[in-house]
């Protein structure tokens, strides 16, 4: 066997790895169901989506969510090929923000975004403190889907393992099971990011086209 041959079989075993670990959790990719929350709510708060789509800020966005969607999507279909950019995706989520941040001045919702950040990723690291170096995941909806079988935990992903009754903190654990990926509450903080700072884009965009929802329609929701 070769170096080469070596760093080839190194590689493959790296990716294989990144594949497993990105499959169980689904990694932070495109987030589908809470960009359809945050326009549902925008909806229901009547401030429109048209204008979002004539506002420059909004396509760095756009791209990034499109990509971790077509991510997500390669992982159905069992391929490696967007594993290795998947460990970008979270910071370029956060950064395609900027561009909106600075021109609507969004800076109060950002450090709100922040801080659940913050708070997310200190819950992720305790409950795998409290489990020996382990974040326990609780299959439910990935198994109708397909998208995870238990073969899949113990094999080169030694971060993740299959919840059981022995479990610290089992309610800080990965069980939020949307058939696509698993999140824990922590993981929900962490995406609590782009959902703040994606609604408060939305109201920013509407307010500079003049195009406000009604204030008693907004009050009575609210209410």
């Amino acid at each position: 066997m070769t170096i080469a041959d070596i760093d080839l079989s190194s590689r493959i075993r790296y990716t294989y790895y990144d594949y497993i670990r990105v499959r169980i959790t689904g990694g932070y990719t495109g987030m589908i169901v809470e960009i359809v929350a945050v326009f549902l709510l925008a909806k229901i708060r009547r401030y429109r989506l048209s204008p979002l789509f004539r506002a420059w800020a909004f396509y760095p966005v756009l791209a990034v969510q499109l990509v971790g969607i077509l991510c997500q999507a390669s992982l159905f279909f069992h391929s490696t090929l967007f594993v290795k950019w998947m460990p970008y995706m979270e910071p370029a989520a956060i950064l395609s923000f900027l561009p909106a941040l600075f021109v609507y001045q969004l800076y109060k919702p950002a450090i709100l975004g922040a801080a659940g950040i913050a708070a997310g990723t200190a819950l992720n690291r305790l409950v795998i403190a409290q489990n020996a170096g382990h974040m326990p995941v609780y299959p439910s909806l990935s198994y109708l889907t397909g998208y995870v079988t238990p073969a899949q935990f113990g094999s080169l992903d030694t971060l993740h393992i299959l919840g059981g009754d022995g479990v610290k903190l089992a309610f800080l654990a990965d069980y939020i099971d949307f058939g696509y990926c698993i999140l824990s509450p922590g993981d929900v903080l962490l995406h609590l990011y782009t959902c703040i700072m994606l609604y408060v884009l939305i109201k920013a965009v509407n307010r500079q086209t003049g195009q406000q929802p009604n204030v008693a329609t907004e009050r009575s929701i609210l209410s």
